[in-house]
């Protein structure tokens, strides 16, 4: 219990190293889910609404993705980022931006296969709407992300649950290096192998508060957008009964 008190104090000082590293974590996670959403969501809005040849082994590339082993994308990026990689010359490796690279190649997949899966729900229902009134293509399109919107602000926080929880790859591009890219999930591991494993829960624990924090923040957001959905709802059901008993 001492050790949780000592790591929210260190938490709440300034120029701390905890605080440092939880600044760092939610950096890193920020950064790779708002890129992986602006990469995922439009492939995923072109994989789930239109038919193309090849389209059941994108899906099945795609699910296959969604599943991929963080170590091993972090592998992956690691020979990219080395001296002797394509990107060597870059000298990424064991920086911030080479986690942020790793955690987008382990989220976007996640973001498009979800995204493809919400739009094809919806697509039918819209375009049928829409071909009624005679809206434009475009204006379809923007009304089918507008019916999305409650998925889609659900997928982008599920994508930052993935990464803020994620060791393997961060580790494997990041090092670890203190006061640099040590992150949340990676302090825990090394607190656990020296052996420090109250502090270790206790990181655990911090983590998890930070994570309850952000994750009640996004469901008040996709309550807030979901509501004036049901409330149309409701206003055109009760409307519908009303009629009815015009009748």
């Amino acid at each position: 219990m001492e050790e949780l008190f000592q790591a929210f104090s260190l938490l709440l000082t300034p120029g701390s190293e905890l605080s440092q590293i939880v600044i760092l974590t939610l950096q890193m996670s920020a950064f790779s889910t708002v890129i992986s959403t602006a990469i995922g969501v439009p492939l995923g809005v072109c994989v789930g609404l239109y038919r193309f040849p090849g389209k059941r082994l994108v899906m099945r590339i795609l699910n296959t993705l969604m599943g991929l082993p963080p170590v091993l994308a972090g592998l992956i990026v690691f020979f990219i980022l080395s001296r002797s990689g394509p990107l060597g010359t870059l000298r990424l490796l064991y920086t911030l931006p080479a986690m942020v690279i790793a955690q987008v190649v382990l989220i976007t997949p996640i973001v498009c296969g979800l995204s493809a899966t919400a739009i094809s729900g919806v697509a039918p229902l819209v375009h049928e709407t829409a071909h009624g009134v005679g809206l434009t293509r475009r204006r379809e399109l923007l009304c089918l992300l507008y019916e999305c919107r409650s998925q889609l602000l659900s997928i982008m926080f599920v994508a930052f649950g993935r990464s803020i929880g994620e060791v393997g790859a961060v580790m494997l591009v990041g090092g670890n290096v203190q006061y640099k890219t040590r992150v949340m999930t990676t302090a825990i591991m090394l607190e656990t192998n020296m052996g420090h494993f109250e502090y270790a829960v206790a990181l655990g624990i911090v983590l998890l508060v930070v994570s309850f924090i952000v994750n009640s923040i996004a469901l008040s957001l996709q309550e807030r957008t979901s509501a004036p959905e049901a409330q149309g709802a409701w206003s055109s059901s009760r409307g519908g009964k009303l009629g009815g008993g015009g009748k």
